[in-house]
């Protein structure tokens, strides 16, 4: 069938809405209609970075939508179901079945390699095959993906503000709720507060940590995070930073999650923590230089590294909603909505920081 799409051709370009062809979903796939897409710092990755993904390719991995035909032995979902889309796993290595699919041995080949399951491609235009990305590819009217990151979810709350929670609100959150596993009163800090750290905060308001402490360069997100449950925010370019959270803590934080990427700032993410605590390293960080006795044996510190929120989507989306209903995880408060024909622009907003998590509606 045919479906608009942003494709994207060369590396390093803007994105271009083009009519592509989306083919009939083949044995364990859903047809979905895309109702709308979360812009994701990974999807500028992907754009910008040569030889991540193959090109031409259709990014887009926070899709969601209406589920509009299911291939043969679909089981989980059916014609006419609200879902979220998330990360592409194969369900059958040893980390899939240990619970653990976010560390599936086949991540990378799903999710960037440019293909489905099964090996082969679902996209096309003008006969010339598409890369599909994270076993998705949502920055398209339509999408083909296998049931495995298809999650099916009620439909008494607004579709369209649901994709980020495939994504980047579920690796944030996940980080704190699935991996670090804060006691109430015990500390945490927040290195950068865009919507993964931000999607940490509201999770460690959820369990009662304290101090819960958000670290920015932005004022305007670190009026957001106090909003959203910080108990002390710093703007790292005013204050020093490990100083004031070891003030604010008297001694350190028991936990930390780095979400810039920046290796300066995991450094300060580790000399943050009191003995023993913990830094979970959820930006994509390049060569990090440390010093393993100063910086972590002599005191008893960590190291995590945490994909996806280590959760497994089909249980941990659900959740996230339910957070949500109640009033407990105001992730809406990220949002802003544009249309799918101004994708430049909400990329160009999320680069500037202007917004924290643009999304994109379809409107079919």
């Amino acid at each position: 069938m045919k479906s608009k799409a942003a494709v994207t051709s060369q590396s390093g370009t803007p994105f271009k809405i083009e009519e592509i062809e989306v083919s009939e979903p083949k044995v364990n796939e859903v047809l979905i209609q895309i109702v709308a897409s979360g812009v994701c710092h990974t999807d500028a990755v992907a754009r910008d970075a040569e030889g991540l993904t193959p090109l031409p390719a259709v990014l887009g991995h926070e899709g969601s939508g209406i589920v509009a035909k299911v291939g043969p032995g679909v089981t989980s979902v059916s014609e006419g179901d609200h879902v979220v889309l998330s990360y592409s796993f194969c369900g059958t290595c040893t980390n899939c079945r240990l619970g653990k699919p976010a560390y599936c041995d086949n991540m990378m080949a799903l999710n960037f390699g440019g293909i489905m399951l099964d090996g082969t491609k679902r996209l096309s235009k003008d006969g010339e095959e598409l890369s599909t990305f994270f076993g998705q590819s949502s920055f398209s009217m339509y999408a083909v993906a296998h049931e495995n990151n298809v999650v099916k979810v009620d439909k008494d709350v607004d579709l369209s503000l649901l994709g980020p929670l495939g994504c980047g609100i579920q690796t944030g959150s996940g980080t704190v709720l699935n991996k670090l596993q804060p006691k109430f009163d015990e500390s945490l800090v927040v290195f950068g507060v865009g919507a993964v750290g931000s999607s940490a905060l509201m999770a460690a308001k959820i369990v009662g940590a304290y101090p819960l402490i958000a670290v920015d360069l932005h004022d305007s997100r670190l009026e957001l995070a106090k909003e959203l449950g910080a108990s002390h925010v710093i703007n790292a370019g005013k204050e020093d930073v490990v100083a004031r959270i070891h003030e604010i803590t008297g001694g350190g934080a028991n936990y930390a999650v780095e979400t810039t990427s920046v290796p300066a700032v995991a450094i300060q993410s580790i000399h943050a923590l009191r003995a023993q605590g913990v830094s979970a390293i959820v930006g994509v960080t390049p060569e990090t230089n440390i010093n393993i006795f100063q910086d972590l044996l002599a005191q008893g510190k960590s190291i995590v590294g945490v994909i996806e929120g280590d959760s497994v989507p089909h249980v941990f989306i659900p959740q996230l909603i339910d957070y949500y209903k109640q009033g407990k995880f105001p992730f809406d408060k990220l949002v802003k909505f544009y249309e799918f024909d101004a994708i430049n622009e909400a990329f160009d907003d999320s680069a500037k920081g202007t917004t924290v998590k643009p999304i994109l509606r379809m409107n079919h």
